[in-house]
């Protein structure tokens, strides 16, 4: 892995937190929460974005109560798109809704670590030749 891209923080209450981050943490504000559909807010911290999401499921949660990958929080890991592919080989059919996913600038997909905690690897390489996997998008998952 080359690094952490990404983290999402699952929070209950947006609202005060978004206030947190922003003014007592000082971090940069990349998304607001009016940019989003649902109830987020992304921040710049160096080079790692960590972005809120308040789903009102910050405790008592387990796998099979996941719906969609971002119901949960998790780190994210970018890589290039040989360990990319290898990876999402391995780890193919964990649970629904694992992805790929489009995430415009780049595509990643969602797993679990033996301790059930949500990981996603990203890369931003498109593939060499024609996508053998179709690309969910987060709204494909209601």
């Amino acid at each position: 892995m080359d690094a952490v891209d990404h983290i999402n923080v699952d929070v209950d209450a947006l609202e005060p937190c978004y206030e947190f981050y922003r003014e007592t943490l000082g971090l940069e504000v990349v998304r607001p929460p009016d940019d989003f559909q649902g109830d987020h807010a992304m921040f710049r911290a160096g080079e790692t974005v960590v972005t809120l999401a308040a789903t009102g499921r910050a405790e008592n949660w387990d796998q099979t109560g996941l719906d969609h990958p971002l119901d949960k929080a998790h780190l994210a890991f970018e890589t290039d798109r040989a360990d990319y592919d290898a990876l999402l080989d391995r780890l193919e059919g964990q649970f629904p809704n694992q992805g790929p996913y489009d995430w415009g600038e780049f595509e990643g997909f969602y797993f679990l670590d033996p301790d059930g905690n949500l990981l996603e690897v990203i890369t931003y390489e498109p593939p060499a030749g024609e996508r053998t996997r179709p690309l969910l998008t987060h709204d494909d998952v209601a």
